[in-house]
This record gives C-alpha cells, structure tokens and sequence, in this order.
C-alpha cells in the first residue's frame, strides 16, 4: 500500500465524524502526530484544515486529561481494596489502554473492578463504603469515586445462554486468583493496579465483545481493544508451543459456545485491522464477519448512533425491550443458541433486579 495515495486521499472531516462516532478521536489523532513525523511532506500535500485540526486537538487533550484522572482513581481504589483485603483486578479500561502505544490516546470509560469474593461480601463492603443507587444487577453493583463511574463486578460477564453462562462463571472462578495477582505500574509513576493476563483477555474480552453484540451494540473503540489482546506476546512463542497453546484456546472457546463469534471477529480484525492469519486464535469467517463488522459501522460506540432497528438505543425501556427482540431475531441463523437466549435472561434479569433493589 502507497502511503502517499493513502494520505492523499483522506477526507479528514469524514474522518474526525467516524471517529467520534466510534470513541477514537484521541487514537486517530495520535496516527495523525505520527504521519506528521514520519510521512510530512504526505500530509503537506493534503493538510487538515485549522479549525478541524484545533478542534480535534483539544478533544484528544480532553482525553488525555480524562486518562490521567481515571488512572488516579484506578490506583487508588486499587489500593483500598487491597488494604481492606478484597483481592480484585481492572478490567479492560485503564488495563487495556497499557497496551496501546499512547496510553492516553485511548477514550476513557468507567472502571470495572472485579472483585474476587462472594455476593454478600462485595455488597456489604460496598453500602460501608460507597454511594449507592436503588439498583444492582446480576454481575455488578454501579457506584462513583470522585466523579468517575465505578462498577464492582462480582464476576466479570456473562452469557445469555444458560448452559454457556454457567461453563463461563465455572472458567472465570478457576482464573480469578492469578488475574489479581498481575501487578503493572500506571503511565507516570501515578499508582499499581492488577490487570487480567493476556490469556484470560484472549476469551474474556471475546465474551465481553459477545454479550455488548446482543444487548446493544460494539464500535471500533472495543474491537482494536482486542486487536491488542491478540497481538501480544501471547502468541510469540515457538511453533511446536504455539500450536498447543492455539489448540486448547479453540477447544475452550468451542466449550463456551464463542468460536462463531470469535471466527467472525477474526475477519473484522483482518480486514480492518490487517492482522495476519498466524496471529488469528481462530480461522476466519466472512459471512458472519460482514455482518459484525456492518453492525459496528451502523451502530458506532456502543450501539449509541443506531438508525436501524427503530433507532432503539435511544428508546424508552418498554419500547426498547421489544425491539432488541426484534433486532436480536435478526442473527438466530447465525448464532441461534444466544440469539434465542437473550430475550429470556434480560426477562429475567428485570425480574431479579426488582427483587434485589
């Protein structure tokens, strides 16, 4: 591929709207800072216009800013967790953004904390010390630390199907010790946390992908997170190891119901991201993979730009309850066992949430 056609071509404002769109604005402007090094007399001959490149460089401050606070508040609880004797790890966020090459590029969200105790021992130590709203759910209980949204995660996803839910909980009870055993140092000396290990993110952030798919929707923000997760050096091993480690991968993700899911992932990452095959956990598959990748283009972060589907990320509950059943309808032929599950668990879910406020 020509770099120079590549730059040239660019329409930068279409650009900085799917970038929005897709929570990538600091990710993409830290490419554009890297072409204006590496590539500037490319970017002389196509310039990005003075108050588009103002504007996108104070969102990518603002994101830079937000990054440092959410680490401080990361390290933080962290530490009162650990001081109070929780053992307990981050998941995806703050941990995933170590992987990129800017740290602070990546758009911040909440924190997850998963916490490895029982239900009643999370739930009490949160009402002693945190705010609490009416609500808790199935897999976490919402709260705030110094403005920055927290959840406590009694156990860090789940699935729709029941049979695969119960196999991933079992899974994620037998990992949950050596995940909050690995300690790494936040950018700029701010503090310690403990992140899950690459070979736990390989199937938990796959799962992650996979539930947000059927509840409302997965941007890009969520897909080059795992092309990080897959490209690690998780899989930079010698050949003879590299094909047993990929062989027990694709046994367990055949186990918990995800190698449909994984395989279409797999042709997004490629045509997206070009990651090549040796790296892949699992062959592609293209019919399932154009459909991901054009839900991820529709829908943006999320799912929160959605047009189709009676634009129902935006509805009111009663209305959006029945059309994600309508829209989930729309992929039985290509994952039946969650498709059909979901309706039933959210029904569920609703039911538990009343009886546990």
């Amino acid at each position: 591929m020509d770099i120079n056609n590549v730059v040239v071509d660019i329409n930068w404002q279409q650009l900085y709207t799917f970038a929005s769109k897709q929570a990538l604005l600091g990710f993409c402007f830290d490419g554009i800072e890297r072409l204006g090094k590496e590539y500037p007399e490319e970017l002389k001959k196509n310039p990005i216009e003075r108050n588009l490149l103002m504007t996108w460089m104070g969102a990518a401050q603002q994101i830079r800013r937000q990054n440092m606070k959410v680490n401080v508040v990361a390290g933080k609880l962290y530490s009162m967790l650990r001081e109070d004797g929780l053992r307990c790890c981050i998941l995806k966020g703050q941990g995933n953004a170590l992987m990129y090459p800017n740290p602070y590029s990546r758009n911040p969200g909440d924190i997850d904390v998963w916490v490895n105790a029982n239900r009643e021992q999370i739930t009490e130590y949160a009402k002693k010390h945190f705010k609490l709203g009416d609500d808790i759910r199935y897999h976490h209980i919402e709260t705030s630390v110094d403005g920055v949204p927290v959840e406590l995660h009694f156990f860090p996803c789940t699935m729709n199907n029941p049979i695969y839910n119960a196999r991933l909980q079992k899974w994620f009870k037998r990992n949950a010790d050596l995940q909050c055993s690995n300690v790494f140092s936040l950018p700029d000396g701010i503090g310690k946390i403990a992140i899950p290990t690459t070979a736990f993110n390989v199937i938990y952030q796959l799962t992650h992908l996979y539930h947000h798919f059927f509840d409302e929707g997965i941007g890009m923000r969520q897909i080059i997170d795992y092309y990080y997760v897959v490209i690690s050096d998780y899989l930079l091993v010698i050949n003879d190891e590299l094909l047993v480690i990929r062989d027990n991968l694709q046994r367990e993700l055949k186990y918990l119901g995800l190698w449909k899911f994984a395989r279409a992932v797999m042709y997004v990452l490629h045509e997206v991201l070009g990651l090549s095959e040796e790296k892949m956990i699992a062959p592609m598959d293209e019919k399932r993979g154009k459909l991901l990748l054009a839900e991820i283009l529709n829908g943006g972060n999320f799912g929160q730009h959605f047009t189709k589907y009676g634009h129902f990320t935006q509805q009111g509950m009663a209305k959006k309850y029945f059309l994600k059943i309508w829209r989930n309808m729309h992929f039985v032929r290509y994952y039946p066992a969650e498709s059909l599950s979901e309706p039933l668990f959210r029904t569920w879910h609703f039911f538990w949430r009343m009886k546990n406020r």
